[in-house]
């Protein structure tokens, strides 16, 4: 059963809406105001908000600026309801990334085909994506179905990284939004000394180099195939037309970016605040979950530079695990033996 979160202070409007709506087979939240709807929004993702736009405390604008920053609900359809009809609002709704309006009074038939319809669009691009190569093309070519986006152009060139080979490095100028189709690729940062620490690993089926395509800055990292690597290659310009040209493929398009993010972020908290023990245990749990199996095949010099300290002590490190029965290690390979113990070490 769906659920809508309707945004209302108008009792005799919220209270028929959410007679209309249960009839007709949803589940419904309401709220009162902006504010308390931007709290059950964010503490119950709902699949689709119905929002008045003059309301006291917070308005309909402010409630759709703050959703549509927020990951979890950056991508459920925002309808507008509103008792104005001057077209200035129209266009600041859209600005700010709306996907449609209702004039108050409406019609019962008018409001659930407008619901209907965005909830079947929202529905089938979630489902046309996964993480393989087929998904990435049946996110851009249901992308097209847009009309702002019908020009989205066919250079998705694939091209292959031999190990070791740069991808692009500080400083370079962002021309491309990488996907990985097979292989693995590493993203690292070389401090004034030399030394070189990996902030974030991807593999098949994720995105990078996306954060300064966005600022349309120069890259403040490198990137290099840690084996034989192939990649997907999205221009800049289509990039730029998915992230801004329509709210459904932008809101699909962040989702999938925001898990990489999130990633990102936690591997640089993992760095700063916890020992090298527990951090060269993260890395193994983090590589292990990363291939999808228990078995490890990574440079020593790579785990150093993940785990962000020497050679030396992630050797030592592993060895200590080994000694205490956590992994074992054959031909240069670490299988993880005790998934559990690594997971409780202390920080």
């Amino acid at each position: 059963m769906k659920r809508i979160l309707v945004i209302e202070d108008n009792p005799e409007v919220r209270e028929n809406l959410e007679e209309i709506l249960e009839l007709s087979g949803f589940e419904v939240e309401a709220a009162e105001n902006g504010k308390a709807g931007v709290e059950k929004a964010l503490a119950h993702t709902p699949d689709l908000i119905l929002c008045d736009i003059m309301m006291p405390v917070l308005d309909g604008f402010g409630v759709l600026n703050i959703l549509s920053k927020k990951p979890q609900t950056a991508g459920v359809p925002f309808i507008f309801l509103t008792a104005k009809a001057e077209k200035s609002d129209f266009r600041r709704g859209m600005n700010l990334g709306a996907d449609d309006y209702i004039t108050k009074p409406f019609y019962k038939d008018e409001l659930l085909r407008v619901i209907e319809t965005r909830l079947a669009k929202n529905e089938q691009l979630r489902k046309q994506f996964d993480k393989t190569e087929q998904g990435l093309s049946a996110f851009i070519n249901e992308a097209k179905g847009y009309e702002e986006l019908l020009k989205l152009s066919e250079d998705r060139r694939t091209k292959l990284f031999k190990k070791r080979e740069l991808i692009f490095e500080e400083e370079e100028y962002p021309r491309y939004l990488y996907f990985v189709k097979l292989g693995k690729v590493k993203v690292f940062k070389t401090n004034e000394e030399g030394k070189e620490y990996i902030i974030a690993l991807h593999g098949p089926g994720e995105f990078f180099g996306y954060l300064d395509l966005i600022k349309d800055e120069r890259y403040t990292e490198s990137a290099a195939a840690l084996e034989d690597t192939e990649l997907h290659l999205i221009p800049k310009e289509d990039f730029n037309k998915l992230l801004h040209a329509n709210r459904d493929v932008a809101s699909q398009l962040i989702k999938m970016l925001a898990n990489n993010v999130t990633t990102t972020e936690e591997q640089l908290l993992n760095l700063a605040y916890n020992s090298v023990r527990r951090r060269v245990a993260n890395a193994l749990l983090y590589l292990s979950e990363k291939e999808g199996k228990e078995d490890i095949s990574i440079l020593r010099d790579d785990l150093a530079r993940i785990v962000g300290t020497a050679k030396e002590s992630v050797i030592r490190m592993l060895t200590e695990f080994k000694e205490d029965g956590y992994i074992q290690i054959s031909g240069g390979a670490i299988h993880i033996l005790d998934k559990k113990k690594l997971e409780s070490l202390p920080g």
